[in-house]
């Protein structure tokens, strides 16, 4: 089953609430505004369900996920449930090869509300980058991280909001990496001990943080050698030469697909001799596999 972990999608409830919205985050039309950016003119084409599917014809699954840099997941809860609650009510009925990773309020962890949502069948939860980042994030997300153990579903980490303080390509190079990395190193040292069988993927490859290893050892961090298996990385935004670097570091099997769509198209590379067909199966299918198979929790 050929899985694509990481695509976003405005579903037609989530922009009619946006557009409903007289502050950032909403749509005026198809203008998105935000806070500390400029307006961006979001293509319909992008958010039509069909020509989507169509897109997506040659996947098995899809997963698509609320977009975590428009800043919903930290809006206070009475702004932010309307539009999580718009978001999963259509996520639930998208049709193949789409699924969905299910949203939740950092500013109102409800595991109550997250147990509901995933009932409904989503893959797992999606949080922003910005809210794992340090010992206190970890532990207000605690209740909802819970949830997802105890029913062996993961985790996806995706870069938060970042303002625009550059050129066009800015916030996707720096804060986007910086707050992967956070979230790697937090959840390493504060997550892990917390939640030991927790599965967990973070975006992006997580910025390249696991490239970091040697420094992290050479400033006393214990663990040489030692690769968390329950820990994924996905290759949006970057081809061959970063994640060979990954698999040299981590091995080929935290490796999964996934392409950022609509503001990205895959950059994993089609397979061509037989040892390339072997590593893309490992990140196409037998890793996704890995990564969203329902375990029992023993805690």
């Amino acid at each position: 089953m050929s899985v694509d972990v990481h695509q976003h999608l405005w579903t037609p409830s989530l922009v009619d609430a946006l557009r409903h919205r007289t502050r950032p985050p909403y749509l005026d039309g198809w203008t998105l505004v935000l806070d500390g950016e400029p307006p961006y003119e979001a293509d319909p084409a992008d958010h039509d369900v069909e020509i989507r599917r169509k897109r997506n014809a040659h996947l098995d699954l899809a997963l698509v996920s609320l977009s975590s840099p428009l800043g919903i997941e930290q809006l206070p809860p009475e702004e932010a449930w309307p539009l999580i609650d718009a978001y999963h009510a259509d996520a639930h009925a998208l049709p193949a090869p789409f699924g969905a990773w299910a949203a939740a309020p950092v500013t109102d962890p409800d595991p109550v509300r997250l147990s509901h949502a995933l009932d409904q069948g989503l893959a797992g939860l999606q949080l922003p980058a910005t809210a794992l980042g340090d010992a206190r994030g970890l532990a207000l997300a605690a209740p909802l991280l819970d949830v997802l153990e105890e029913r062996g579903l993961p985790l996806f980490v995706h870069p938060g909001p970042a303002a625009a303080a550059g050129p066009a390509w800015w916030a996707a190079v720096v804060p986007y990496v910086q707050q992967m990395h956070a979230a790697w190193y937090a959840f390493e040292a504060f997550g892990r001990p917390r939640h030991p069988r927790l599965k967990v993927c973070f975006a992006l490859l997580a910025g390249l943080a696991p490239l970091h290893r040697e420094r992290q050892l050479s400033r006393g961090a214990t663990g040489r050698g030692l690769v968390d298996p329950d820990l994924f990385l996905e290759t949006s935004s970057y081809g061959p030469r970063a994640a060979d670097a990954v698999i040299r570091e981590l091995g080929i099997d935290v490796l999964v697909a996934g392409s950022d769509q609509p503001y990205a198209e895959s950059a994993w590379p089609d397979p061509g001799d037989p040892a390339q067909r072997a590593v893309d199966h490992a990140v196409r299918v037998a890793n996704p596999g890995r990564l969203l198979s329902r375990k029992e929790s023993h805690q």
